[in-house]
């Protein structure tokens, strides 16, 4: 690959395109909106950044934003295209932080854009060679879950905020008696008046080691310690102590620097999550797509990422989910041991009945497939809320309709009728 930094957006101007692009070129590099002292040609060849290409696509009649220039024509014409931009790598080197502000900074506020959105990009080598990536990822998670050739079945701990560490362990010990995989605390469960987090993980760990002494196999927990470094640092210190396998944090309350500063001191899989998500993407004409998001986190040190789940409760059609999780599967370099594949974690109002559209839709395995309420509030009971998203799945990788699979599968024909409601 080059020693070039190339990102590809979508932009909406009532400007000249190509002035309007230049425009966004010059001021996230060398330029700024009027010619300075020292503004050579020679400078310019060296740090300005170039735009690769342009390709046209619709027109609008209305503005997608507020704020935007107003157009020389009347009425204005609000053009929209595809947009490819490189900068070179000497700008900034190979930092995750400063990469951010170079691709996604300044740009989203510029005056000559009715809408603008990060679409993807690509790196130099130097960015794998210099970041960590992940440190588990696929292989190290199913290794230490001794799952392989099929999903992760997961789950979230429910209610979300509220259970004390007895209440909690008590809630861990009938999902691992279930035969769960994978467990994690919600995203607003850390250090909480009523659940401390070390009593939590004390608590918890209790419980998965007993069972995985019976077993011989350990179910991850992924405990959240979201916080500032020192106390991610002490918190992820707790577990490992305690014998867990995973830690949890969000990533868009403790940013690249965040998790770069986290995954540096972790010796555990990190399972990053997106609580915040909706703010960066809702707005179709600004902000940033899943697959130009997803990259930076999993180059910082991510190995699970949520990419919300097919007929989910929240905003987001199945064809984005699907996209988000394969372009969590698709290696980012051909360099040795960095391709950085992580695992995509399906969930939000999931149940055993997306099971066979999330297999035939993403074509993996590779998953961890994580219903809270799905699993909890089965009417049978958690064991068999376990049970009937682990049935689902085996019918699912066996081209076996769910119906006829669950004629003999109490577990999951009771799923199919309630979750149906």
């Amino acid at each position: 690959m080059s020693e070039r930094i190339r990102a590809t957006y979508w932009v909406e101007t009532a400007l000249p395109l190509e002035e309007a692009v230049a425009t966004m070129a010059g001021e996230q590099s060398s330029g700024t909106f009027v010619r300075v002292p020292g503004q050579s040609a020679a400078l310019e060849a060296r740090a300005a950044a170039t735009i690769a290409a342009i390709e046209r696509l619709d027109s609008s009649m209305e503005p997608s934003l507020p704020g935007a220039a107003v157009s020389r024509t009347t009425p204005p014409v609000y053009q929209r295209a595809r947009v490819t931009i490189e900068w070179p790598l000497a700008n900034l080197g190979p930092s995750l932080p400063n990469l951010l502000s170079t691709i996604a900074g300044n740009l989203f506020e510029l005056h000559a854009f009715s809408g603008l959105r990060l679409l993807d990009f690509a790196l130099p080598n130097a960015f794998f060679v210099h970041n960590p990536g992940p440190g588990f990822g696929i292989a190290g998670t199913r290794d230490l879950c001794a799952v392989h050739g099929r999903p992760l079945i997961g789950t979230i701990v429910k209610p979300s905020v509220g259970l004390d560490p007895g209440a909690t362990a008590a809630l861990v010990d009938a999902l691992c008696e279930g035969g769960i995989d994978f467990i994690k605390d919600d995203e607003l469960q850390v250090d909480g008046h009523y659940c401390g987090f070390e009593a939590r993980v004390d608590a918890v760990m209790a419980v998965i080691d007993r069972h995985a002494q019976a077993t011989g196999r350990k179910v991850m927990y992924a405990f959240n310690v979201t916080g500032d470094v020192d106390e991610m640092r002490r918190r992820h210190d707790h577990v490992r102590a305690r014998g867990g396998t995973c830690v949890m944090a969000s990533l868009n309350a403790i940013g690249l620097a965040g998790l770069l500063a986290l995954r540096a001191h972790s010796a555990l899989p990190i399972h990053a999550h997106r609580n915040g998500w909706g703010y960066l993407t809702r707005c179709p004409a600004l902000g940033f797509d899943y697959v130009a998001w997803q990259k930076f986190w999993r180059l910082a040190g991510a190995d699970h990422m949520h990419v919300n789940g097919l007929r989910n409760k929240f905003c987001e059609d199945d064809a984005s989910v699907i996209r988000s999780a394969r372009a969590c599967l698709t290696p980012m370099s051909a360099i040795p041991g960095k391709d950085c594949r992580v695992l995509p974690v399906f969930s939000s109002g999931q149940s055993a009945r997306q099971a066979p559209a999330t297999f035939a839709a993403l074509g993996s395995v590779d998953l961890i497939h994580a219903a809270g309420g799905g699993i909890v509030a089965h009417p049978d009971g958690i064991a068999a809320g376990v049970a009937s998203l682990r049935e689902a799945w085996e019918a699912a990788m066996a081209g076996i309709a769910l119906d006829d699979y669950a004629r003999t599968r109490p577990a999951l024909a009771h799923a199919l009728d309630f979750f149906d409601r």
